[in-house]
């Protein structure tokens, strides 16, 4: 039985228990017509537990019998108090013990059963999501949903633009569920799992507000909030690092989540740290409590793919391989939104820079360039002056056809099959450090002649 069902089925339990003592009152009072009113109300309440019970674990349970029972103890009830002859002692005790026995089997007579929930957005962060699904997914208790949801790109004024669904993005073996088709209201499911931060505070990019965190807490028992990032371990003593990583973490998700999981014991105390300074001393313990240390599902992606699993496509093969059937070095070209909102036409004439160097090499080794997936939504919202300029190096790049353009869901693909990084200090580096293989920052002030 879920969760859910059980506790609302214990609370309808406790309403008739209400009702018992009030019947003892009436009774005792003489107030024939308002008994056998409540007694009519117990019934119908009686039977919503019934039709709960049967929807949930089927017929012919024990519960149910019980209920039957009751039920027409009930009517027995109401025919004495018409005929004048009820006893309220014998009547009360009755009513409490034949409830008890009515909770008891509710209470044990079920596995207790969890509906999980996932609510990923873009395809290409399902991984900070995904091993703790697939954990869920295998285990005997729980029925677990992938449901992704819309998103919208911003516009420059702060209102929604184009939005995206990438429902048909994940992978194969990964069901998903209409956001559309689950009712949240109705199903209220145990646990939801997010790994969207901002609820409407990004400036680039907004899930639907029926998504955001402040409302969800709504429609379960407990929200988890997962960040879809990772960052480089914090110093959880140093007030400058606590302060450069602060904007990530004093966010509404964190807030309004009742389980906040991230990827070490070293960030958990900054969280911790951070968020007590932001909520006051006294809050300490509730933060210890809420915020776990016990790693992010990225590592756990990196960590268990291996090359032979991949899917490669047939043009990506036709680049690595070289005429004599060897294999050149592939090389994971990374640029982030932040290298670029911070630096502007220098992060741009960079990428220019890079990509002539790596084309001047591409005998020797195969470029692999992944943008950030959120990257032509941040130029179009925050930097528009850029975007045509940067529209035409990605268009000049992928239609010269020398390197791979990888604009997938799939990040983990490129970290594993690339032999070295090469690009912008990104949460990517720390997901890259996992696979042990050479690691190069592009600096914006050098630009190769």
């Amino acid at each position: 039985m879920r969760r859910y069902t059980r506790k609302t089925l214990l609370k309808l339990a406790d309403t008739l228990e209400e009702a018992h003592s009030l019947i003892r009152q009436e009774t005792d009072k003489g107030n024939a017509d308002s008994v056998i009113s409540l007694l009519e109300q117990c019934q119908k309440c009686a039977v919503t537990i019934g039709e709960s019970i049967e929807a949930s674990e089927g017929e012919g349970t024990k519960a149910v019998k019980q209920l039957e029972d009751y039920c027409e103890g009930l009517y027995n009830i109401s025919e004495e108090v018409r005929e004048q002859r009820s006893n309220s002692i014998k009547t009360s005790k009755w009513l409490q013990k034949t409830l008890n026995s009515i909770k008891n089997s509710i209470t044990y007579d079920f596995p207790e059963t969890f509906e999980t929930v996932f609510l990923p957005y873009k395809a290409s962060m399902w991984d900070s999501l995904e091993s703790v699904w697939r954990k869920a997914s295998e285990a005997d208790d729980t029925e677990a949903y992938v449901i992704p949801i819309p998103y919208y790109d911003r516009n420059s004024d702060g209102s929604f633009g184009e939005e995206h669904y990438e429902g048909n993005d994940y992978p194969e073996d990964v069901p998903v569920t209409d956001y559309r088709k689950y009712d949240f209201e109705a199903r209220h499911p145990d646990r939801i799992y997010i790994h969207n931060p901002y609820d409407g505070n990004n400036f680039v990019t907004s899930v639907h507000p029926f998504f955001y965190s402040k409302n969800l807490k709504k429609f379960t028992d407990e929200l988890i909030y997962i960040p879809y990032f990772v960052l480089s371990d914090p110093d959880p003593d140093n007030e400058a690092v606590l302060e450069g990583i602060s904007h990530f973490v004093v966010v509404p998700a964190v807030i309004n989540a009742d389980k906040v999981i991230v990827q070490s014991e070293k960030m958990r105390e900054a969280y911790v740290k951070i968020m007590t300074r932001e909520t006051g001393d006294h809050s300490r313990q509730y933060w210890e409590e809420k915020i776990s240390g016990e790693g992010s599902p990225k590592f756990d992606k990196v960590c268990n793919t291996r090359k032979e699993d991949l899917n490669i496509p047939e043009e990506w093969e036709r680049l690595i391989k070289k005429s004599d059937g060897s294999r050149r070095k592939i090389i994971f070209y990374n640029t982030s939104v932040q290298a670029l909102l911070d630096n502007d036409v220098k992060m741009l004439d960079k990428i220019e820079s890079a990509l002539k160097l790596f084309r001047e090499n591409r005998e020797e080794v195969t470029l692999l360039w992944r943008p950030h997936p959120l990257i032509k939504a941040t130029i179009s919202s925050m930097r528009p002056a850029l975007w045509e300029r940067y529209s035409k190096i990605v268009e000049d790049f992928r239609s010269a056809g020398w390197g791979i353009y990888d604009d997938s869901p799939d990040i983990d693909r490129a970290i594993i099959l690339s032999d070295a990084y090469f690009g912008d200090h990104s949460s990517v580096v720390e997901l890259y450090k996992k696979t042990g293989k050479p690691i190069m920052i592009q600096n914006p002030e050098i630009i190769n002649a």
